[in-house]
């Protein structure tokens, strides 16, 4: 997923100063978006202002530089909604900030969007604990080096896939509830 669309849909509830977006992304943000250095943030605002999407405006600030504050323009809106409905493809890893951000811009401006999102999510997840869960784990050694001690290395690989699969179990059972929540009008937890 591209940045601008994170950009837009923050835009979307309200002005920010590129300033406002780092902090929003370092904290509210960081589930949604990996860190954004502040000079790309600028970068963007600034080619997002170019293509006709945002436009700023001077907010005069007592005791400290003027902020620019960005609002999105209809070009830009246009933009976003139209990204609401192009096709979204899962990555392997389950939790990808990719379908986090995605889904927190479309959830709110897209319901229908939002449960087809899930929907695609969920199916993708399913699809992928079928095929892998119960497969072949075995590990297997031809002249291992003498200090990779094969029993414990055992233990690791069935530790680390235990936990592995816990994760995506609990994935998968909140997608199940999101999109069970989004269809009948509750709340999303």
């Amino acid at each position: 997923m591209k940045f601008e669309y994170v950009l837009l849909g923050l835009l979307a509830r309200r002005p920010y100063s590129g300033y406002d977006l780092r902090k929003w992304l370092e904290t509210e943000g960081q589930f949604v978006w990996a860190r954004a250095h502040h000079s790309q943030i600028y970068r963007k605002l600034a080619q997002m202002e170019t293509d006709g999407w945002v436009r700023h405006e001077v907010d005069p600030r007592e005791g400290r530089p003027d902020a620019k504050l960005y609002r999105l323009t209809p070009s830009g809106r246009d933009a976003l909604l139209q990204f609401l409905h192009t096709p979204y493809e899962p990555l392997g890893r389950f939790q990808e900030i990719d379908f986090l951000a995605r889904f927190s811009i479309t959830a709110p401006l897209d319901k229908d969007a939002a449960i087809r999102l899930v929907g695609i999510e969920l199916d993708h997840r399913r699809a992928q604990i079928a095929k892998n869960r119960n497969r072949d784990r075995t590990l297997h050694y031809d002249d291992p080096l003498p200090e990779l001690d094969q029993d414990l290395d055992r233990q690791v690989h069935r530790a680390l896939h235990e936990l592995g699969a816990a994760a995506m179990d609990r994935w998968v059972a909140w997608l199940e509830d999101t999109l069970r929540n989004l269809t009948e009008g509750k709340p999303v937890r």
